[in-house]
């Protein structure tokens, strides 16, 4: 059976669309809407598989004869899964909770087209942040990047003067890790689509 080529990212994450362009893989951008709460007893990871999953189910719906890149990015520490802060004060507590000491990422990617359950691979990386004074905890708040990333900072942004050291993938703690996405273009059922993961754009 012949399958589409066109690859869509089910994100508004300007995140992932600038890992994706930076490898030269064409695509267009159609966020999913599904709710991101986890359920009684995930795990982080079984949490992002999960939300990966029914995001591209949602926006695969919507355009059955193309390929659908879905994400979820869950930190975690303690035991203790960190989502995306609800606000300024969740947001102050989380970077309290990981302020010099080691914790994980994972995220979740999954790729389908159609009808077809499609195949998901899921990545964890270790971050150790440096020390953080409340001074410096309220200034990186105030700035309003950590309100719509898991674990309430970003990476590669102004976070990244607080990330100490990274074991594993630094594009999967932005929240797309480029060597599994490849890999999963590459394996696709879609000789096309594999041929896509070659772009330079």
């Amino acid at each position: 059976m012949t399958r589409a080529s066109s690859l869509i990212l089910a994100s508004a994450s300007p995140r992932r669309a600038e890992i994706l362009r930076s490898l030269g893989i064409p695509f267009s951008v159609s966020a999913s809407d599904i709710s991101e709460e986890m359920l009684p007893g995930e795990t982080a990871e079984s949490a992002a598989r999960r939300l990966a999953r029914d995001k591209a189910e949602s926006v695969a719906l919507r355009h059955p004869d193309a390929w659908v890149l879905a994400a979820d990015t869950l930190v975690f520490v303690d035991g203790t899964t960190l989502g995306k802060p609800r606000d300024d004060d969740e947001a102050a507590t989380m970077l309290r909770q990981l302020a010099g000491r080691e914790h994980g990422v994972v995220t979740s990617v999954h790729l389908r087209c159609g009808a077809d359950a499609g195949r998901g691979i899921a990545e964890t990386s270790r971050v150790r942040f440096a020390p953080m004074t409340e001074e410096e905890i309220l200034w990186y708040v105030a700035t309003g990047e950590p309100r719509d990333k898991a674990g309430a900072y970003g990476v590669q942004g102004l976070g990244a003067r607080f990330v100490a050291e990274i074991h594993g993938s630094f594009t999967n703690v932005m929240g797309l890790p480029a060597r599994s996405v490849y890999e999963l273009l590459r394996s696709a059922p879609d000789p096309a689509l594999g041929l896509l993961a070659l772009s330079s754009g």
